[in-house]
């Protein structure tokens, strides 16, 4: 498991459990707006507001809040004016970055994030400077709790995941992005725990980290995270085991 998968699966825990709930409600909700807004409101003719929907339902997000963001994008337009923008930059060590984003104002989100690159001593690149270093997969990370995590891993190789990888008891399995759904459906008709799943960007390389940038990059993907316009940050950063155990610890 990369170091970036480690980080992003401590902001997926971190982000349900702490204050900046409100904030994750937020973000779940634009993803169900547009998805809505592109393949209609019916969620079962739409796979992609399915997945947002029960992304959602796993973050304890409200029914009522899920009703509301479905009628932004279908009755009073307010979805329309949100749009899908990915930026692309490099963070310290030529850690390449790549930033999901969906805005309702190009120019403030772009700022924000130039500012957020160079406070942490990146810099934010041309489209296409970082893209092709990435592929869109389906990845679920199983809840290996009480449970044993070879055990897990081993089953789950029989739900159709391209992909099935184990490191320090955590499991993940990684998917074609059209097959996400099924693999977790798969899971989950055999009481298989799903700790979390989602449709990321996954480095084809990684770039290996000392000590130091490894932790300004920690530092340039938090925040970047934290703005309110961007939905996922990904990177193909690979952070020594002893940093993102500091990094754990202090997210507490």
């Amino acid at each position: 498991m990369s170091g970036h998968s480690k980080w992003s699966t401590i902001k997926r825990a971190k982000g349900v459990a702490d204050d900046k709930r409100g904030q994750l409600f937020t973000k779940l909700g634009r993803e169900i707006s547009v998805a809505a807004r592109q393949g209609g409101p019916d969620p079962d003719a739409n796979s992609r507001l399915r997945l947002a929907i029960e992304r959602a339902r796993d973050c304890n997000m409200p029914k009522d809040n899920i009703s509301r963001a479905i009628k932004r994008a279908t009755g009073d337009g307010d979805g329309d004016a949100l749009q899908e923008i990915v930026y692309e930059g490099y963070g310290p060590g030529g850690a390449a970055i790549l930033v999901e984003a969906l805005t309702d104002n190009r120019n403030r989100t772009v700022s924000d994030i130039r500012n957020v690159f160079s406070r942490a001593g990146g810099n934010l690149g041309e489209s296409g400077s970082v893209a092709w270093q990435f592929e869109s997969r389906g990845l679920i990370v199983l809840s290996t709790e009480g449970a044993d995590a070879e055990e897990l891993a081993l089953s789950a190789m029989d739900t159709g995941a391209d992909d099935v990888r184990m490191e320090d008891g955590s499991v993940e399995l990684y998917t074609a992005p059209d097959e996400l759904e099924s693999v977790r459906k798969a899971l989950l008709d055999s009481s298989t725990p799903v700790a979390s799943f989602e449709l990321t960007k996954v480095p084809k390389s990684t770039v290996a980290l000392d000590v130091g940038k490894a932790k300004q990059v920690l530092r340039l993907l938090d925040s970047l995270d934290e703005l309110e316009d961007v939905q996922r940050v990904s990177s193909n950063a690979d952070f020594p085991d002893d940093v993102i155990e500091s990094y754990a610890d202090d997210q507490g």
